[in-house]
């Protein structure tokens, strides 16, 4: 799960990370509000959206009036901000935090996240901050610090000194940054964080050191321990579709393709996916209803996968062990029937039950598409997908 940019900085704030001064705005009369809260002569107005890279698609302004307040506040309300990392569909600006604006002397990026093939939470560090460090990453990998941490002794102050004079840490700033670096350690450990990235992290020209922007990202299934977390959760910022799925306990990720895919089991739900490129066509989803798949669960994955409007075939690929087979065509002819469903629908069942399925479905006198194997089930869906594309022109 991820969270706004002055959510993470308030959670931070709160392990000794120094933040700039802020507020959060609705509306363009509240960020002039906002504005004289905070003081001074010039403040940045940042729109509050899951992505990075904002900076470079227009999404922060600087301001040194109220005029210019009210006009980048009104310009980016509203507005379907586009990054690199949003894709073509963008996500809308709903709320805007107002800022102090820094006099930044010099640029650093900092980073924990979660090395799963190590086991081990690693710190990355440069100093080359800000909007590039992405280039940097790729151009200049040599640049760039890791520090892998012990699980069982947790992050050690000489590791955090050892990233500061890494960095070319001046000898009078070293023990503030040591103390940023061991805070937001704490922050990604007692918050099951999967990330936290500090981008760019600053020294001002007054030599104080401040987290200019932040990003925090929250593994889901440690949320029912952290109430105080969940409760930041954004779901306009979130794919409507998985929103939908995940609410009814649905492991769904969206695709770009035009087939839609409900499969019991994550490796098989991979399989499908690579059959179906194989075969010439496209995913729409990765959709996994689980072991224990009732019909009233496969009619719920019907629904989320009917979700995605560029959806032209449906392929359900069962593989049937804790799950019944007969379940599952019930599940089918029940979801075709009360959906109205009118797309083409591929069946391949396997396993549990699997003669009385293949009976549910023949008897329905429903136009179901069946399929002895998973090569000949995506051959059929992509097929049907194309045809579907064809009557559609």
């Amino acid at each position: 799960m991820d969270i706004h940019e002055y959510q993470a900085k308030e959670l931070l704030s709160k392990f000794g990370v120094p933040i700039p001064r802020g507020g959060l705005a609705y509306s363009p009369e509240q960020a002039t509000y906002r504005a004289n809260e905070i003081g001074g002569g010039k403040w940045a107005v940042k729109a509050q959206i899951h992505s990075g890279a904002r900076g470079k698609a227009g999404g922060i302004k600087l301001c040194r009036t109220d005029h210019e307040l009210w006009e980048a506040a009104d310009t980016l309300l509203g507005k379907r901000l586009v990054t690199v990392q949003t894709g073509a569909q963008g996500k809308i600006v709903s709320r805007l935090y107002i800022e102090e604006a820094t006099d930044i002397d010099r640029e650093f990026y900092l980073s924990f996240v979660m090395d799963r093939a190590a086991e081990r939470i690693v710190v990355v560090a440069s100093a080359a901050g800000g909007m590039d460090i992405e280039e940097i990453s790729h151009n200049e990998p040599d640049s760039i610090l890791r520090v892998a941490v012990d699980p069982a002794v947790g992050m050690q102050a000489f590791q955090a000194r050892e990233i500061a004079f890494g960095l070319g840490m001046e000898p009078d700033l070293v023990q503030r940054l040591e103390r940023i670096i061991l805070g937001a350690y704490r922050a990604f450990r007692d918050l099951d964080a999967t990330l936290v990235e500090i981008n760019p992290l600053v020294i001002t020209k007054d030599r104080n050191i401040i987290a200019l922007d932040a990003k925090m990202s929250f593994d889901e299934n440690a949320l029912f321990r952290r109430p105080q977390i969940s409760e930041l959760r954004d779901k306009s910022q979130e794919d409507p579709r998985e929103t939908y799925a995940s609410d009814r306990g649905l492991s769904y990720v969206g695709l770009e393709g035009d087939i839609g895919c409900v499969v019991n089991g994550a490796g098989l739900a991979m399989a499908t996916l690579d059959m179906i490129k194989i075969s010439g066509g496209e995913p729409a989803n990765f959709l996994d209803i689980g072991g224990g798949a009732s019909p009233e669960r496969v009619q719920k994955a019907f629904r989320a996968v009917l979700k995605d409007k560029n959806v032209k075939a449906l392929l359900v690929n069962v593989f049937a062990g804790i799950n019944r087979c007969d379940w599952v065509a019930k599940g089918v002819v029940e979801a075709i029937k009360d959906l109205d469903i009118k797309l083409p629908v591929v069946v391949r069942l396997a396993g549990t039950n699997v003669e009385e399925g293949r009976k549910i479905l023949e008897q329905s006198n429903l136009p179901i598409i069946t399929a002895e194997t998973l090569g000949d089930a995506a051959i059929k869906a992509v097929n049907a997908a194309k045809d579907g594309s064809k009557a559609a022109a």
